[in-house]
């Protein structure tokens, strides 16, 4: 027998709404999933949500198990954690992570979810996709041993990135933000943080998520001949400067893009999306990762939260969306 559940769906730019949906009985090799939390990923979802994604992206930036179409109505997400209720035995009961839009349940094949491992806390679970876009950063940025880094942008994905920085060998690692209050986020992810006019230059890499003008253009300042800046910021439909005059040839400097979309063409041979995923778990086994979760609200209080979010009046890194009553 199929069942209803509730979803979130975006019905115009700028105004989204719970929706009744029927999800169907599992079918063999399916699973039926009851959500517990999901995420909303700041920069596409409030992107989605104001109706920027262009149109020749449209087939691009499709979500895994998104439904409707751009600019809406659309159903988009891909953060979600929940418990199996029916499937394979061996996922019955498991806490899985699966890039699923906010819905309270819904039925997938048994091979599009990831068990949680048990020491990750399905509260902080809803990173994984954030953390496995770092990770696909980082393989295509390839950083060595000793290394000087920046990381300018201190939103999930930078924070990300800048977390597992942190903990590479001799890495001179700095999360750099216009916000001072990121500082605090920093300390708690053990980087060193700094505003961007006093970021230390002289890099070999730096990673760009601001997702902004000025912040690419202060990535080109901060390199040392013949380093690279790794763009991660996605700009929609916004077009922007960037300066390549001056001496942006004759240091022979490199912009190179990532995007979580292909695995890096780095570990493409050796690694699928499972296991990228299931590496991105793994390393949520940290708890400073919980820095990153800033807000929290009700399932049904998200059409009136992801407004305010995509206004930047609600501040803050990745907000989780709680399905079941608190206490």
């Amino acid at each position: 027998m199929s069942r209803t559940a509730c979803a979130f769906w975006l019905s115009a730019p700028g105004r989204g709404e719970i929706r009744p949906v029927t999800v169907p009985k599992p079918g063999a090799d399916e699973v039926l999933v009851r959500t517990v939390y999901s995420g909303v990923s700041r920069g596409t979802e409030t992107l989605v949500f104001r109706g920027g994604v262009p149109v020749s992206q449209h087939t691009v930036m499709r979500a895994p198990f998104q439904e409707g179409e751009f600019p809406a109505p659309v159903k988009y997400g891909y953060l979600n954690v929940g418990v199996v209720e029916e499937g394979p035995p061996s996922l019955r009961g498991r806490t899985v992570f699966c890039l699923y839009p906010h819905q309270t349940s819904y039925v997938v094949p048994a091979s599009a979810v990831i068990p949680v491992p048990d020491v990750v806390p399905a509260s902080r679970a809803v990173l994984a996709g954030t953390v496995e876009t770092a990770v696909n950063a980082l393989w295509d940025a390839a950083p060595l041993v000793g290394d000087r880094i920046a990381v300018v942008g201190a939103g999930m994905v930078g924070c990300a990135v800048a977390a597992l920085l942190a903990r590479y060998p001799a890495v001179r690692a700095q999360l750099v933000d216009a916000d001072p209050a990121r500082e605090a986020v920093a300390a708690a992810l053990g980087v060193e943080f700094a505003l961007p006019e006093d970021a230390s230059g002289g890099c070999d890499l730096v990673v760009h998520a601001s997702a902004s003008e000025e912040g690419l253009a202060r990535s080109l300042e901060l390199l040392a001949p013949e380093g690279t800046v790794i763009e991660l910021s996605w700009y929609g439909d916004r077009r922007i400067s960037l300066p390549l005059g001056e001496d942006f040839h004759s240091r022979r400097l490199v912009v190179r893009s990532s995007q979580v979309g292909a695995v890096s063409p780095a570990r493409r041979g050796r690694r699928t999306f499972a296991d990228r995923l299931g590496l991105a778990l793994d390393l949520l086994a940290d708890p400073a990762f919980d820095a990153l979760i800033t807000g929290e609200s009700a399932f049904e209080e998200l059409p009136l939260v992801l407004p305010r979010l995509a206004a930047g009046e609600q501040p803050g890194l990745c907000h989780r969306i709680r399905y079941e009553p608190e206490g």
